[in-house]
């Protein structure tokens, strides 16, 4: 590596190579494996030869390309695989998460305090209040998510799921 900032620029092959070629916790591939449908053949693979590239290399051009074709057949396999690994992946990751949510039933009739979020109009600044009301839980639904009223019970026309018991 160089010892100063300003040799950054000879280096960035080096680092995207490594990148793209180290296989992904989520996918179980490399990028490269991805989108060329092979591993890469780093400088020490054709400097000391290996397996792949003596066998590479010892083919004559037709059954080179019948080589390629095969490997063009075995990218939806790959892909497929891959997509397989991803799906495992989230559902790992989502049982971890889930692991942590405290579920909360809310039943018809009970104040409950609405979340404000930063991109509606009722926020007011960052030293403003968080949570706004008391409402009424007015209907209860799937996953969490009820439909509230107002006190003087103007139900409102969207399901939320950010709230939080009033306690008056």
């Amino acid at each position: 590596m160089t010892d100063n900032y300003k040799g950054w620029h000879e280096q960035f092959p080096y680092a995207l190579l490594g990148y793209r070629t180290m296989a992904r916790t989520s996918t179980g591939a490399t990028p490269y494996l991805l989108v060329y449908g092979t591993e890469a053949a780093i400088l020490a693979e054709v400097e000391i030869p290996f397996l792949r590239i003596i066998q590479e290399a010892e083919l004559d051009n037709i059954e080179w390309v019948q080589a390629r074709y095969e490997q063009l057949a075995l990218i939806d396999e790959k892909m497929m695989v891959v997509a397989c690994h991803g799906q495992l992946y989230q559902q790992r990751m989502a049982r971890a998460f889930n692991k942590r949510i405290r579920t909360r039933l809310f039943q018809i009739g009970k104040m409950v305090l609405k979340r404000i979020f930063p991109h509606q109009d009722e926020y007011k600044g960052k030293f403003s209040p968080n949570w706004q009301g008391p409402y009424v839980v007015h209907k209860v639904l799937s996953e969490g998510a009820v439909v509230l009223a107002e006190m003087n019970g103007q139900e409102w026309p969207k399901p939320i799921n950010s709230i939080k018991r009033y306690y008056a």
